[in-house]
């Protein structure tokens, strides 16, 4: 089945002959759905904090800095923008040379001037065409106004990273890509005692050089403007977390002869979050960040999530200190498993039945393990994995973040679940990664291989089948302690097409 070229291959990434053969095997048996309790609502498996409790989770935050607490940012950057111009390459390479009335083609043109990079590309039509976007315009010449966003000749815009696009227009006449934006937003939520932010990008490698550039510009000007000092690091998708491709009918893929790998997707990325160096992190994609202006409930709820993570990894740490100690009795376990149940969801319809001893074990196991706190927005038909309470292969059940193609489309009883849901993952999360001794947890230990995704891709024309690995938020987090917390609408403000730039929340007051 493999050859001595295959071996090096495998040897140069990093990935065993074991490894690769599972993979196979993964192809051919498909993965599981999962088995849901239900949906996760506010009172079962969603918790919504009043103001008080707001405020207190805010000022014990604030004590975990000031304290000498250490946090990180990690932003996963490494897509590329190419989905977000979908409708401007159809149009470009359409036989049409007008968008149809209010396709979003047209819907952008209309508002052309709207856009954050209209002097940029204002420049780039001059250069290009010798004249201006509103002579092009008139002329009716839209295919160049469009193709100049996105080809190589112009802007670029559909090939570069999204991290790097001009996303914030300011009155002062700046602009700001989110890499930028997301440097400000966190100096202001996560700069510790001493005044340093630690932030954390994965990039791919063929655009490494273009974010290093940027950066490079950014710094400075922000630590000057925020009085901080940025610790800012980047990391690239591990060779060893590539997965195979194969044929349809599940034989290895090749080219010319060699085997054909493919990134793991974002699951791939717990192995970079492993590699991170503080207790507390906070995890968002790259592409959800506003203007300085429509800031103030994203940095109020980002000191929410971790204040309530802070004060739920208090108790679990005491109780683990206890549990070690062997310093319990009846009612102090049963007060663990209450606050195991009401606080963290998580329920075992035997746990009453153990012995103290056999619950003790079963607490510390359930108790030790990385924390997570993740943010949850009403659904309002934005995009998004859901929250639910999912079974788990020891009988228990707790709240996992789920993706539709996880959940058996054939069951009515999930099909109900599913359509009386009243949350998605809007990808807001705070995490807890050390243990009580202060010891990184090893994260990868706690991935449940069984929740990966099988798609059809092709390759220069030739159909395969791609293998990605559970999702960092979703089964790559399967065994850490999991809970949510509502937020408002007002801190999911993603750009997944380019005219959700046109929206309000985007744009300068």
């Amino acid at each position: 089945m493999l050859n001595a070229r295959d071996k090096e291959i495998l040897a140069s990434r990093g990935i065993t002959e074991e490894q690769l053969l599972e993979q196979v095997k993964r192809f051919e048996t498909g993965f599981p759905f999962l088995k849901i309790a239900d949906s996760a609502r506010v009172g079962a498996g969603i918790v919504a904090l009043d103001a008080a409790q707001e405020d207190e989770a805010v000022a014990r935050w604030r004590r975990y800095l000031a304290d000498g607490g250490s946090v990180s940012k990690f932003v996963p950057a490494s897509g590329a923008a190419s989905r977000m111009f979908k409708a401007l390459f159809a149009f470009v390479d359409g036989d049409s040379d007008v968008p149809a009335e209010g396709s979003d083609v047209d819907k952008l043109i209309k508002d052309i001037d709207r856009l954050p990079f209209y002097k940029e590309l204002d420049e780039v039509m001059q250069r290009l065409h010798g004249k201006s976007i509103k002579q092009l315009l008139a002329d009716g010449r839209y295919k160049d106004v469009i193709a100049g966003i996105i080809n190589s000749d112009g802007l670029n815009y559909g090939n570069l990273p999204k991290g790097l696009l001009s996303f914030h227009a300011y009155n002062d006449g700046t602009v700001r890509t989110p890499v930028e934006e997301q440097l400000v937003e966190g100096a202001q939520s996560a700069t510790d005692a001493n005044g340093h932010v630690k932030l954390h990008f994965t990039v791919s490698g063929n655009h490494r050089a273009l974010f290093e550039k940027k950066l490079a510009e950014a710094i400075p000007a922000v630590e000057k403007r925020m009085g901080v000092k940025f610790d800012v690091s980047m990391s690239e998708q591990k060779p060893s977390t590539d997965t195979v491709a194969v044929n349809p009918d599940n034989t290895l893929f090749r080219e010319n002869g060699d085997l054909v790998f493919r990134p793991g997707g974002h699951g791939a990325l717990i192995q970079n979050l492993n590699d991170i160096d503080s207790a507390v992190v906070f995890i968002k994609n790259i592409d959800n960040v506003v203007p300085d202006s429509r800031r103030e409930p994203t940095l109020r709820y980002k000191q929410v999530l971790a204040g309530y993570l802070i004060e739920l990894h208090d108790v679990i740490a005491a109780y683990l200190t206890d549990l070690a100690a062997g310093n319990y009795d009846r009612a102090k376990l049963d007060e663990m498993l209450a606050f195991a149940h009401d606080k963290l969801s998580i329920s075992h319809d035997g746990a009453d039945k153990m012995t103290d001893e056999e619950l003790a074990l079963y607490l510390t196991a359930k108790f030790n393990r990385p924390l997570r706190v993740c943010g949850m927005v009403r659904n309002e038909g934005e995009p998004g994995g859901g929250p639910y309470l999912a079974y788990n292969p020891d009988g228990t059940v707790s709240p996992q973040v789920l993706e539709s193609t996880q959940i058996d489309p054939e069951n009515a009883e999930y099909a109900a679940m599913v359509s009386k849901a009243t949350h998605f993952n809007p990808v807001d999360l705070v995490c807890y990664i050390n243990d009580i001794n202060g010891k990184p947890y090893d994260l990868p230990r706690y991935v449940d291989p069984a929740t990966g995704f099988i798609s059809s891709k092709s390759l220069h024309g030739k159909t395969l089948r791609a293998l990605e690995l559970p999702g960092l938020w979703n089964g790559a987090m399967s065994d850490w302690t999991t809970v949510f917390v509502e937020v408002p609408i007002a801190t999911f403000n993603p750009v997944k097409t380019v005219n959700d730039l046109l929206r309000p929340v985007h744009q300068p007051l």
